[in-house]
């Protein structure tokens, strides 16, 4: 997981840098008065997110089976100490129960 999102925010800086160089050349249009800083961020988000989509399928498809099997181990654990808190319950029950 952390490999994906180290992945994800390298493309989010090399699309900064270019839209940056884009926006301080003249190629891109700049933003209104001193929202010039919000509009490179916002372009390279804006850019860099589809790019990320394509370029990172396998790595997020990777970190995506991590986090269902991390999910599914913790159900289980639930699931187990769910079944050993009834049992004791039952016990606890069944010794009330009985006569002394």
């Amino acid at each position: 997981m952390l490999r994906y999102t180290l992945m994800r925010l390298g493309i989010f800086a090399g699309c900064l840098v270019v839209v940056w160089g884009l926006v301080y050349s003249g190629i891109a249009p700049r933003g209104l008065g001193d929202s010039n800083f919000m509009w490179v961020v916002l372009l390279a988000l804006v850019i860099s997110a589809p790019i990320s989509f394509v370029v990172l399928r396998k790595e997020r498809d990777r970190a995506s089976a991590h986090v269902v099997a991390r999910v599914d181990r913790a159900k289980a654990n639930l699931d187990r100490n769910r079944g050993q808190e009834d049992i004791a319950d039952d016990a606890a029950r069944g010794a009330q129960g009985q006569p002394s």
